[in-house]
């Protein structure tokens, strides 16, 4: 298979506009005779249903939770990205452009990249009139935070609760629409399958989670805004809701998978406390801007932090980063902290901690002043910790955050599957190997109202005249067996070991040998191990209850069985990738100081995988990447 990435020509800082010029539309009379699915209510899943809808097409939304609110968009704190230089500190959308692509290790397509940051300019206007509250300076003029990776205030926000806020934005506009009956939402169904038909994608099977009802739904295309996998590691900053299967059926339908193993570790986690835990709490990357990491030179200190004097603490990213300091990307600072922890310095309870401190800031701006922008963080971590953190160093530790990975798309953020499209954090576009702080919230926003409206219509322009779909075509009757059939195996096994038994242990070992850094030898034992665990899941799993009724531990099970295959294929394409870049460290290749160590000559290029069946080896294509405005250089932040 070839892979057409369909990126207009042209000059880079016109591909975008020139797409828009010659994009086919969809006339107002013929939007209401088409159907489009969109799965997912976060960030991209809302506005794209909510764009949509005010079009005119006809659109139904998904989510498994009992309120689009509910989606994972809601716990994004530090805030989002956009190129307005209000700050008048040399901001632009071509340096926007290029801290992205350089955070990302190149491994990003720069068209895209480009394209996120001068749709960047747009959104704040949108989300300001749609209510959010944003920060602002004394005079009223909207106010800007600096984030990892970069050396300007580019960052809006609001509070720490930004994410929330532009949720809540997207929201309205969505139940809006279903006000006016041009979207339907059905809460509570999770999809299990989508259904091809002719080679084009025309529906989805889904589950009401709160009857068991397998149902079908079709459409002349659909969108999946489903998120990302990081809760495969158990352990980490997702909800525990969060899940894989949604992009995981639909790549083994025939959409590929691209850099399945980028996933970004987030350095300022609340550290884990015990075994009993579910899930890790995330504190936003906008601490940095204040705070300072460190931890004592003694290894296994026992004095509290602030008996620890000046002389005795190694702030270690100011002194390996000096050009950046705290505010070295999330990659690198995660990585950093793993070493100082592996070598004997961390601190806490578990001794797997390093320290965010403040005194410093506080001395100088006022502890009023830090409360106005971090205070209900600081709440947040005295209820869960008890401990205060204006008057002694927050504790942080690296924990799985967000996946770079996801379904390959194309330019139009359509897959390889005619008619499925992939926004958000659920495809692979923007960030290449190695995510910035804010340009998530960004990513999905732009995706949902200002690419994807244009994209899905040039697609459907086509389909004006296929009139409605039907669920009563064989190939809704197929998927609907098979998702019944493996329901049907699952409640069958009545093994003696529980669903979490199995996702903590695939998460442990995942972490250990495909996390923060990977070597040869361990994702070979990876490999074999998580088929050993897969054969045993299969064997001994213990599923609750019935199919139709309520049964959230059949709907784990099915979520944990899609994270052994993720989790395998994250694997390869660490394994394939003779190469450290971004997420991605390979012990191997590496620098004499500890630094990544690229290998563009080998490796510049996307992997995509298809699957091939069970049991056999995925297939890996190569989408080559070619740079033409900003050639590739060595990753530095010193």
């Amino acid at each position: 298979m070839t892979l057409n990435s369909k990126i207009p020509a042209g000059p880079l800082e016109q591909k975008w506009t020139r797409y828009k010029k010659t994009a086919k539309l969809v006339n107002p009379a013929n939007r209401k005779k088409l159907d489009v699915i969109v799965v997912g209510t976060g960030l991209a899943g809302s506005s794209i249903a909510a764009s949509l809808g005010e079009m005119g097409y006809q659109v139904k939304s998904f989510c498994f939770q009992d309120s689009p609110r509910r989606a994972h968009s809601v716990a994004a704190q530090g805030g989002v990205n956009a190129a307005k230089n209000y700050k008048n500190d040399g901001d632009s959308v071509y340096r926007m452009f290029v801290d992205t692509l350089k955070g990302g290790d190149f491994r990003a397509r720069e068209a895209n990249v480009y394209r996120m940051a001068e749709c960047s300019l747009n959104l704040i206007d949108q989300a300001v009139a749609q209510g959010v509250p944003f920060g602002r300076e004394y005079g009223g003029y909207l106010n800007n935070r600096s984030f990892g990776g970069v050396q300007v205030s580019r960052t809006f926000y609001a509070r720490g609760q930004t994410g929330q806020q532009l949720l809540l934005g997207a929201y309205q506009a969505l139940m809006r629409q279903v006000g006016k009956k041009t979207v339907q939402l059905f809460s509570r169904h999770e999809m299990l399958d989508v259904v091809v038909i002719d080679g084009k994608v025309r529906g989805i099977i889904v589950r009401n989670l709160d009857t068991g009802e397998i149902e079908r739904h079709a459409a002349h295309a659909v969108i999946l805004a489903t998120g990302g996998y990081g809760k495969i590691y158990y352990l980490s900053t997702l909800a525990m809701g969060c899940n894989g299967s949604a992009i995981w059926r639909a790549h083994k339908k025939g959409a590929l998978m691209a850099s399945p193993s980028w996933i970004q570790v987030h350095p300022t986690s609340l550290p884990q406390s015990g075994d009993y835990q579910s899930k890790l709490t995330l504190m936003s990357e906008s601490l940095r801007n204040d705070g300072r990491i460190w931890v004592p030179l003694k290894q296994d200190e026992n004095r509290a932090a602030n008996d620890i004097p000046e002389e005795d603490r190694d702030y270690y990213l100011e002194r390996r980063y000096p050009a950046f300091g705290n505010l070295a990307p999330r990659d690198i600072s995660s990585r950093a902290a793993k070493e100082r922890i592996d070598a004997g310095f961390g601190i806490g309870p578990l001794k797997n901690a390093v320290y965010l401190d403040f005194a410093k800031a506080i001395k100088e701006q006022g502890k009023q002043k830090i409360e106005e922008k971090y205070g209900n963080l600081f709440d947040m971590y005295h209820k869960i910790t008890g401990y205060d953190a204006y008057s002694e160093p927050m504790m942080i530790s690296p924990s799985a955050h967000f996946s770079m990975g996801g379904l390959w798309v194309d330019y139009e953020l359509m897959t390889t599957l005619p008619g499925l499209f992939a926004l958000g954090e659920a495809n692979f576009a923007d960030h290449g190997a190695n995510r910035l702080g804010a340009n998530s919230l960004l990513q999905a926003s732009v995706d949902g109202y200002f690419i994807a409206p244009y994209t899905i219509a040039n697609y459907l322009s086509n389909e004006i005249h296929t009139g409605k779909i039907s669920t009563d075509h064989a190939e809704f009757e197929k998927a609907e067996l098979a998702v019944k059939k493996q329901i049907d195996e699952l409640l069958q096994i009545k093994g003696n070991k529980t669903v979490d038994y199995f996702h903590k242990t695939l998460g442990k070992l995942l972490y250990d040998y495909c996390g923060l850094a990977r070597n040869e030898q361990g994702l070979q034992y990876a490999i074999a191990e998580i088929k050993k665990l897969k054969q045993e899941f299969y064997s001994n799993v213990m599923v609750s209850g019935q199919l139709n009724s309520l049964n959230t531990e059949l709907e784990k099970a099915g979520r944990v069985a899609d994270y052994f295959e993720i989790g395998e294929l994250m694997c390869y394409d660490a394994l394939t990738r003779e190469e450290s870049c971004g997420a991605h460290f390979r012990e191997e290749y590496q620098t004499a100081d500890g630094e990544a160590l690229r290998n563009d000559a080998e490796f510049q290029f996307i992997s995509a995988w298809a699957w091939k069946g069970e049991g056999e080896e995925p297939e890996l294509i190569k989408e080559p990447l070619t740079f033409e405005e900003i050639q590739p250089t060595v990753r530095s932040y010193k």
